[in-house]
């Protein structure tokens, strides 16, 4: 997998450009909320972060460049929180925290701000964090460094792809907990849970 490169056609230097760019993200998020991807352009981000357009163009080629960005941001936030979660130990084996991840998931859905839209960029690319692997692909990856190297577990192409598929899995079982409930409908979100706790135990079990 190559490395994600930065949507940003430069990266900004002093406070106050940081500052504007994070805005620019947080209007996106907000148009996302209210009209979804194919209600957002760089007009009306810029007028909701309260930038001039050139703004906006100084380090965004484009809108799908201001999604990128935001799906990273998006991206950043959730390794957080299931780092600091994995931190906070309790779990037996490395299928254990398969709940603590769900449960952080679904808590973004819900409570971030252009989440439910965008996520990890699917609505915008599959190939929006990384130009050589989708979208999912790239969560697994980054899941499965932090679980692997809290666990001490090898990082064996067969535990990999285990990984890579509970990622897909998850995120199929997840989708349709949100179609049918804004909220993801509890039954489904807990199916989801017992259908990827069960199938990375098998593998545990296996090794």
């Amino acid at each position: 997998m190559s490395e994600t490169r930065t949507p940003l056609r430069r990266r900004p230097a002093q406070r106050r450009s940081v500052e504007r760019v994070q805005r620019m993200l947080d209007a996106c998020a907000d148009i996302l909320d209210e009209d979804g991807y194919d209600g957002l352009t760089t007009t009306r981000i810029a007028q909701r972060a309260d930038v001039a357009i050139g703004s906006v163009y100084q380090f965004f080629p484009d809108k799908r460049a201001v999604a990128q960005a935001l799906a990273l941001r998006n991206l950043e936030e959730f390794g957080d929180r299931v780092s600091t979660r994995l931190a906070e130990g309790g779990f037996g084996d490395w299928s254990e925290p398969v709940g603590a991840i769900i449960e952080i998931f679904v808590t973004m859905h819900r409570t971030v701000p252009g989440f439910r839209v965008l996520r990890f960029g699917d609505v915008a690319d599959v190939h929006l964090l990384d130009s050589d692997a989708d979208n999912n692909a790239v969560v697994a990856g980054r899941l499965r460094r932090m679980i692997f190297e809290t666990f001490g577990v090898e990082d064996t192409p067969r535990l990999a792809t285990a990984l890579a598929i509970a990622v897909e899995a998850a995120d199929a079982v997840l989708k349709m907990a949100f179609r049918s409930d804004p909220d993801g409908d509890p039954v489904i979100v807990a199916e989801a849970e017992r259908l990827i706790h069960g199938y990375l135990a098998a593998h545990i079990e296996e090794s």
